[in-house]
């Protein structure tokens, strides 16, 4: 497969190119000096000028909430969901199990010859990260799942209070329920990545360790010093947390934040649609986020795969260029348990592999599965 070409980030307030390879630019925030930005007198008109902190300068992400210059040119918010409804559902359909509906992508078939994999996305994501991940196991002779969790992607987004409080201990009980419905055969291979609902895929499988049979693990908090984003943060503060779940472009700004890459507009366009079509998924967020105890989740997490708790086969597929969590939170992990953990560096990744570079995972899944 020839790698997709990525995007780097732009020369914008202060962030400078430092290294360059013929695929792939690294970047390095330093301090603006210029005589404009230390006076603070930037006009409007300056390139720089940037009222709204974007962590790019994603066309895709400015146009979500600045008007053009002719705001008739790129129409209103109806006319943008209108050019997006339809992306981003690649291998995808809706199940139901119990009363909830989950968007559930589907590679290869109950025939596929290699086993099952069920990958888990993490907050504020969604499964469509995973495509061309899954696509490429598949051929490999793996039949794939993986499902936007319940108030994440194109899954069921309920009120709080009727029928899904967002808690750890319901997630559990939800996804035993899609697995029962897609008739998933125990033990299975299991890869998980990210916050809050990829932390409660972790939970999930040291309660369920007879249903795995090994688990790969990308950049996910993993150790009780790990640090929380102050996205999360933010929604946990009463009142603002309201103000902020309700930012349509929250996510693409959040993988961008923890990446060395731009999102090119087309999967930028998939990962606001959610956040555009409702006010459903700002609020499902901010009740996972209120709900989470995060020193206790990463308390069991750090206890439950540690050596004499945990001993299946288990992959640390670590995207080292990560602004969230760095290098040596999984240096840590691998070291509590280092018969059973094996730590594999991607380098040139962010905070999302499986979307900065989908031929490093694969390989390394291919090799661990």
């Amino acid at each position: 497969m020839v790698a997709e070409k990525k995007t780097p980030l732009p020369n914008l307030m202060g962030i400078t190119r430092i290294r360059a390879t013929p695929s792939r630019l690294r970047l390095s925030v330093v301090k603006a000096t210029s005589e404009k930005e230390s006076s603070g007198d930037v006009p409007e008109d300056d390139p720089s000028f940037n009222p709204f902190g974007f962590v790019t300068d994603n066309p895709s992400s400015r146009s979500a909430i600045q008007l053009p210059e002719s705001p008739a040119e790129d129409g209103n918010v109806g006319q943008m969901l209108y050019r997006t409804e339809d992306k981003g559902r690649e291998f995808g359909s809706t199940i139901k199990a119990g009363k909830l509906r989950w968007f559930v992508r589907e590679t290869g078939s109950k025939e596929s010859r290699r086993g099952t994999v069920v990958f888990l996305h993490g907050a504020p994501t969604q499964s469509f990260g995973y495509r061309t991940v899954m696509s490429e196991m598949s051929e490999a002779g793996f039949h794939c799942f993986a499902p936007d969790w319940i108030g994440f992607g194109f899954s069921d987004k309920p009120q709080p209070g009727y029928g899904f409080n967002y808690t750890e201990k319901e997630y559990h009980e939800a996804f035993d329920k899609l697995l029962d419905t897609l008739e998933i055969k125990s033990p299975f291979f299991l890869v998980v990545q990210g916050f809050l609902v990829g932390s409660y895929g972790l939970t999930w499988a040291l309660k369920n360790p007879s249903k795995i049979e090994k688990i790969a693990i990308l950049n996910t908090p993993l150790t009780v010093s790990s640090p929380v984003p102050g996205l999360f943060k933010q929604l946990r503060i009463p009142l603002f947390g309201e103000f902020t779940c309700q930012n349509a472009i929250l996510a693409e700004r959040f993988i961008e934040g923890g990446s060395p890459y731009v999102l090119k507009n087309e999967k930028a366009d998939v990962y606001r649609l959610p956040y555009l079509s409702s006010g459903g998924p700002g609020f499902a967020l901010l009740e996972t986020a209120k709900k989470i105890n995060f020193g206790d989740t990463l308390g069991q997490i750090a206890n439950g795969f540690s050596s004499g708790s945990w001993d299946k086969p288990t992959l640390l597929a670590w995207g080292i260029a990560d602004k969230y969590l760095s290098q040596s939170i999984a240096e840590e992990f691998e070291k509590q348990n280092p018969q059973n953990v094996k730590l594999r560096l991607i380098e040139g990744a962010g905070h999302l592999p499986q979307e900065d570079w989908p031929e490093k995972v694969v390989a390394a899944l291919r090799s661990f599965f």
